[in-house]
Formats: C-alpha cells, structure tokens, sequence
C-alpha cells in the first residue's frame, strides 16, 4: 500500500479526473422537481423502448423543459438523438449531463466516442482517460485510502476487493479487507480475507499475526452461539463476556457480545439481569429489533408489561411483519389486563417461574391460614371463604399445564366470560368445595361449619 505522503503526491498529480473516481457506480436516478417532470420521463422511457423515437424525444423535451437540472432527462434525450442518428444533436446534451454530474461514466464514454468520429482526437482522448482510469492500480489504491480516511467503508471495501484482482498477489489488498471487516464485526468475512492473503505469503507477518487474533475472536463467537442453540444459557453468557475481554477495543465485538447476552438472558427467564444488558446496548443501538425484542420479553418476565408493550411497539416500526413481534405484543397487552384484574401467581406469592412443587408448598401454607374454620366472626369468615376460594383457583390453575399456559398467554381459565361451556369446581362458590381436599386428593377429613 502507498504511504500517505506519496498518496498526497499523487493526488495533485491525478486532481483533474480525481473527482471522477469518487463513485464509479451509477446507483440510480434522481427524480425530477415534479410529479409531471417523472410523468414525462417514464412516458418517454416506454416510447423509446417500443422505437416510437420522435414521440419519446417530445416527452423528453418537456422533461427538460420542467427540470434544466436534471441530467437523467438530458441523457434519454441524447439516447433518442444517438438512435435518430442526430449525433451533433447529442453532444450538448451529453456535455450537460457531464456538467450535472461529472461522475457519470456512461455519458462521457458516449461523448468521448462522438469526438472521435468528429475527429477531435484532444478531447475525446481526456474523456476516455477519465474513463479507463478506474483499472489503473495508483489511482484505486488513492481512492481506497481516501475513502478509509473519510470512513466511506463500503466503498474502500469495493475498490480494495478490485485491487485484489488487479495486481498480482496484492497481500497488502487483502489485509486491509481483513481489518475493516474486522473493525466493522464481521469476524467471518474478516477470516476470510487474511486467509487469502496468507494464501499468497504464510509468512507474511501482519496477516499471520491478525489472522492468530480473528481466528480466536471467531471461535470464541461460534462456541457461544452453539451454547445458545443448546440452552446452556449461562455458559454462553459466559463465553460472550470472555468475546469482550479478548477484543475490548473494537467496539462492534463489544455491542455483538452485549446483544447476545441480552438474548441469552431472556432467554434464562433472567428479566432483570436482561434488562439491564439489553438497556445498555439501546443506548447505543436504539433501533435494534432483536434487542428490543429481547428486553420486552424481559419486561413481561418482571412483569412491567407497560414497558414491555412499549418495546414491542417501537421494534414494529422497523420491522412490520414480524410475526413474533405481534404476538408478543399482543401477549404483553393481554397480560397487563390481566394483572389489573386477578393474578394466580401474586395471590400465592410466587414468581412465573415457580416450579409446581414450589406452588403447592405455598398453597398449602396459605390454605392453613385462611381456611374458614379458623374464623368465627361472620364477616371474617366471609372474607376467608373467598381468599380461600382464591387460594384454590390459583392452585388449580398454575399445577395445570395446560391452564397455566393459557393463564401465562394472558388468558384466564377461571373466568366465566372466556370459558363459556366449561364448568369448574369453583363456579359454585365455596359450597363446591364440599368433598375437595386442598392438602390432598380425597375427601376433606373435617366439615365446613357455615352455622
């Protein structure tokens, strides 16, 4: 690769044509002022395709007439002149177009092939240096090195890559390709490149000794998300939190292993420790989708269903038909109505993830204290009699598979309205106790005493 002292020699060297080379690659059209500008513009486009060449040139004319700026209509109407064969007609338009925009490598090829048949030899020999220039190495190598130093990376990505090609074992192309994926997190791409370059020179050091550190990084990424695929959730924490360590100054392998974290974590069904993670790659990230849709998980694991329902509505405004988003959302917004009614999991005191022998512990504990034999004042023992009754719902309810997913999916399976056509042990109140054991299965060994 050139020094940077040579890079500037050269470029006052090749200022003349410097600017040309600043985007070889037409990337489209660029609308007119007005609605009747691209009317005129799309008409003239299918008259020229269907050879209907004087009415395709009138619309032209009239896009010309609408926009002066628009190079786009000074070409299509150069096109139509060149097929008319009113080649003299052409060569102010196309000039025009060069003039909008000189980076327009097509309208100056063009041009540079009508000065020639004109025999202006001067002229039509700049046009074609402008234009062949882009295979010479120097220049492409100028440019590669000016587009890193204005962080245009995408586009030293592409002239690096042609360097590759374009000079015979060009080790130093293919380390520098290796380094910006690098710095921009793409480990796989970024094995890839110094690979090549150790291809053509295993000795080569800088490669070897990036390849040694991309090599490391990439396995250490690989390896967690292969935890993650087999729920060892911790352990791919773990491993993301040793990614951090191993490469703590590139900052996209920071906000990679802290996005995946926050995945893992969901995942736990640890809602606090993934909020936070999760919070803090928002922070620099705030329209990742993945993540926002990790926390809102979080968020319904804490129950903070608000938060949740918020999260779920931002990601959706960058990713609309994501399925999962719209059922999490819809989760969230019912789970939040539900917590405003009755929650099994707050009436015995146990957190969502609570394992069935967990539940029915505090089942019972709770049953003892609020059975209606304990009480003997008439308005105590009302109270009782629903807690109880409550008690038991909630009991039924979370050591049912089936009802504590519905229940868990914000539906509740004890409510008359949502259950129409079931019936359950507790639809007749406390009287429909009668014969049900709250510590066991069987009949009660004592009787209620109502009197």
């Amino acid at each position: 690769m050139v020094s940077i002292d040579h890079v500037t020699h050269k470029i006052l060297t090749y200022f003349p044509y410097v600017l040309v080379l600043m985007d070889m690659r037409y990337e489209g059209v660029k609308c007119g002022k007005d609605g009747s500008v691209d009317n005129h513009m799309e008409m003239g486009k299918k008259l020229l395709a269907a050879g209907q060449l004087a009415d395709a040139l009138s619309h032209f004319h009239a896009a010309v007439d609408g926009d002066p700026k628009n190079y786009m209509a000074y070409y299509r109407r150069a096109t139509v002149f060149l097929a008319m064969g009113k080649s003299k007609s052409a060569l102010p338009d196309l000039s025009r177009v060069i003039e909008l925009k000189p980076d327009f490598t097509s309208a100056r090829l063009q041009r540079g092939k009508l000065l020639l048949k004109q025999g202006k030899l001067d002229e039509a020999e700049s046009d074609f240096k402008k234009v062949t220039c882009v295979w010479d190495v120097t220049s492409r190598e100028m440019r590669a090195e000016c587009f890193i130093q204005m962080g245009e990376m995408g586009k030293a990505i592409s002239d690096l890559k042609a360097l590759s090609k374009l000079k015979n074992d060009n080790t130093q192309a293919f380390y520098r390709l290796s380094t910006i994926y690098y710095n921009l997190g793409d480990h796989e791409m970024s094995l890839n490149e110094v690979r090549e370059c150790l291809k053509l020179d295993p000795d080569h050091k800088e490669c070897f000794s990036h390849y040694k550190q991309v090599k490391k990084v990439n396995k250490q990424i690989q390896s967690a998300e292969e935890l993650i695929r087999e729920q060892r959730y911790e352990d791919a924490v773990s491993k993301y939190e040793a990614v951090i360590k191993t490469e703590p100054n590139v900052r996209q392998f920071s906000l990679l292993a802290k996005e995946r974290i926050c995945h893992a974590l969901s995942q736990a069904q640890q809602g606090s420790r993934a909020v936070s993670v999760c919070s803090e790659v928002l922070q620099s990230d705030p329209e990742n989708v993945n993540v926002l849709k990790d926390r809102a998980e979080a968020y319904v694991q804490d129950e903070q269903y608000e938060e949740a329902i918020k999260d779920y509505e931002n990601a959706a405004k960058h990713s609309e038909n994501d399925h999962q988003i719209k059922e999490g959302l819809e989760r969230a917004q019912r789970l939040l109505k539900q917590s405003q009614r009755r929650d099994y999991y707050k009436i015995l005191g146990v957190k969502r993830t609570a394992q069935k022998k967990e539940i029915i512990r505090a089942y019972r504990k709770l049953a003892q204290q609020w059975h209606p034999d304990n009480f003997q004042d008439p308005e105590e023992k009302k109270k009782a009699e629903k807690k109880f009754i409550d008690i038991a719902q909630a009991k039924e309810v979370l050591t049912d598979p089936e009802m504590r997913t519905k229940f868990d999916h914000g539906e509740d399976p004890m409510d008359p309205e949502s259950q129409q056509g079931h019936h359950h042990p507790f639809n007749g109140g406390f009287h429909g106790f009668q014969g049900f054991n709250p510590f066991g299965s069987g009949p009660f060994n004592f009787k209620f005493n109502f009197n």
